[in-house]
């Protein structure tokens, strides 16, 4: 079991870049895919990326593909979500997750830990 904390959100403007960390407390965390989630109010938790053993293990949704890179310091025990050309739609808060093996599952119910997320919003 992981403890995990993100940072990083917060205010900027379409077109801008913003770097959110996570965080990890725990054993093994070179044992665990991690990913990245969001949801807005209303709606259901969205994947966004995930990431598996290593830095070329990665998966993400279409949306921000080119525009999102996911990595990890396994020595840190953090994980990244680099996020550039941001859009008013990616506007959210936003989760960092870990489940033990390294399947990269998209739906949240796979995942066991969580974290508290950060939010960001992208005006226009």
């Amino acid at each position: 079991q992981l403890q995990l904390v993100e940072s990083g959100g917060g205010l900027l403007q379409a077109g801008g870049s913003l770097r959110l960390s996570c965080s990890a407390s725990g054993v093994d965390f070179n044992r665990y895919t991690m990913a990245w989630f969001r949801q807005v109010p209303g709606k259901e938790r969205e994947f966004v990326a995930a990431i598996g053993r290593t830095n070329n293990d990665t998966y993400y949704i279409d949306s921000v593909k080119g525009r999102f890179t996911i990595s990890r310091d396994n020595v840190k025990s953090t994980v990244s979500l680099q996020m550039n050309s941001l859009k008013p739609e990616d506007t959210a808060a936003y989760y960092c997750a870990s489940r033990r093996g390294f399947l990269l599952y998209t739906v949240s119910a796979q995942y066991e830990d969580w974290g508290q997320g950060t939010q960001v919003t992208v005006s226009s």
